[in-house]
């Protein structure tokens, strides 16, 4: 158990040799300071990373920010620009860092969101998800398919690009054999 998520020196032993890193950790920027906001997504990520970088050179980190990010880090809204400069500061390092950008995610089998607006909306309306995926294909996928992409990225991380789109993330998804359940 490690909870000190701005300092990974105590169990880089046990990271190295690592090939890839899946970061998805993350927070809503809902009811957050712009000061906490920045130390869960911008902080910790990038202490994660660095310790990886260190201890695990070639390692493949997919970093799962989000679709709006700013990488200009101009935007109005605080969480875009804090995850733009997360992402700008990840392909910084010596590793080779990925960035997904998937707009609404359908969760499948049984994937619950830790906020609890976000478990109200999704069931409330995960029985539109096929019509939502209909009418806007470009800012819709599932959890199946992001995670399907994101191994996908892992295995060839030579041929991805560094920023991946929803539309990216699900045509990656059905280049590759199904997830088993």
């Amino acid at each position: 158990m490690h909870d000190d998520f701005t300092d990974f020196s105590a169990i880089e032993d046990e990271l190295a040799g690592a090939d890839a890193c899946f970061y998805c950790l993350g927070v809503s920027s809902a009811g957050r300071g712009e000061a906490e906001y920045t130390r869960i997504t911008y902080d910790y990520t990038l202490a994660a990373a660095r310790s990886l970088v260190r201890v695990s050179p070639g390692l493949v980190f997919i970093y799962v920010s989000g679709e709006g990010t700013d990488s200009e880090q101009r935007a109005r809204a605080a969480w875009a620009r804090i995850k733009g400069r997360t992402e700008n500061d990840l392909a910084a390092l010596n590793l080779r860092a990925h960035m997904f950008r998937p707009g609404y995610i359908q969760p499948r089998h049984g994937a619950r969101s830790r906020t609890p607006l976000y478990r109200l909306l999704y069931a409330a309306t995960s029985w539109l998800y096929p019509v939502l995926h209909k009418l806007a294909p470009a800012h819709t996928t599932t959890t199946d398919h992001l995670a399907q992409a994101m191994l996908t990225v892992a295995r060839t991380s030579a041929d991805s690009p560094r920023i991946l789109t929803t539309p990216q993330i699900n045509t990656l998804a059905t280049k590759t054999p199904p997830l088993p359940h």
